[in-house]
């Protein structure tokens, strides 16, 4: 089963990726509403992929991102950000990110992306 973790500082985002994820046959093995909390979560349980926002409050995800992927340099992240945010976005790929998923989301296009970079 493929292991992901979920990052943004909404919880009903995290709560509506958690619910379309799991029907999807994903297990959902962390939550994290900050970047600080992420890079902790991910060293821990070590997922196959990661839903990661960029604008949230102690560390955002940029920070995240890059931190992840010193740790990890093989990790999955697939950014979710609100439309706007395109600098950051090219910013997020440069550090490592391997797509990203424009707000508001449909729980299909995220299965999609995810599939995708799963399959890469």
């Amino acid at each position: 089963m493929t292991r992901v973790m979920i990052v943004d500082d909404s919880n009903f985002m995290r709560s509506k990726l958690k619910s379309a994820l799991e029907k999807a046959g994903y297990e959902v093995v962390a939550e994290a509403s900050n970047g600080k909390d992420a890079i902790d979560l991910y060293v821990k349980h070590q997922p196959d992929i990661v839903t990661m926002d960029i604008v949230m409050p102690e560390q955002n995800g940029l920070y995240a991102i890059k931190k992840i992927v010193e740790f990890d340099n093989n990790a999955r992240i697939i950014v979710i950000t609100a439309l706007g945010h395109e600098p950051m976005i090219r910013k997020a790929l440069s550090y490592g990110a391997l797509n990203f998923i424009i707000k508001p989301v449909e729980p299909e296009e995220v299965l999609e992306v995810i599939d995708g970079v799963l399959s890469e």
